[in-house]
């Protein structure tokens, strides 16, 4: 059975595929920290990308050499929400959230908003969330749920990072220059002044 899972931005512009996307080769998670919220609504895309039922953000952390952009890599774009040093990415040309990475390949992960992906295909091969993160950071997520710790996620993250930089898979990332792991798109930081329009 093939296990690529395909995703696009809403323009149809920026697409791809997460290779090996199985709850084994990666983590399905939904994220409830403000940062994410802000992320998605910053985009007017919270319909999109995140949960309905439960709020929160479905995301799918992979191996970054995993993610393959097949078209339209030339219009993403990143930016620094805050001081962290998380990455969120976006097509710049419809404005449609994308991924989130650390600053640079040197840490190498990449995280998939889910919502950009065709629902029957990642129900069927992502299954369940494994837990949710940051509950207490949503007034939205009312019901009961899986709760994980950040702790939980960094320890089965760990593997694979060991894997991509032992292997050298960290520098064929499509988010990264191969020689200097910077990212291949200008980050920008989201302001006071530019919060009015990005994109």
């Amino acid at each position: 059975m093939n296990d690529d899972l395909s995703f696009a931005c809403r323009c149809g512009t920026v697409r791809g595929t997460i290779r090996k996307a199985t709850r084994r080769e990666g983590d399905f998670v939904v994220c409830h920290c403000t940062d994410c919220q802000t992320f998605a609504n910053r985009f007017d895309a919270g319909d999109r990308v995140m949960d309905e039922q439960n709020a929160g953000t479905p995301l799918y952390q992979s191996r970054c050499a995993r993610m393959r952009i097949e078209s339209g890599i030339d219009r993403l774009q990143c930016l620094h929400l805050t001081d962290k040093p998380t990455l969120r990415w976006y097509a710049g040309c419809c404005n449609t959230p994308m991924f989130n990475t650390f600053k640079t390949g040197k840490i190498p992960y990449v995280t998939t908003l889910v919502g950009n992906c065709d629902a029957e295909a990642r129900t069927r091969m992502l299954g369940e969330p494994i837990g949710h993160l940051f509950v207490d950071d949503d007034p939205a997520c009312t019901g009961p749920v899986r709760r994980l710790s950040m702790n939980t996620l960094m320890r089965r993250f760990f593997v694979r990072m060991v894997k991509d930089i032992v292997s050298g898979d960290r520098r064929r990332s499509a988010l990264f220059d191969p020689e200097t792991l910077e990212p291949v798109s200008t980050p920008t930081r989201l302001t006071k002044e530019t919060t009015a329009h990005v994109g």
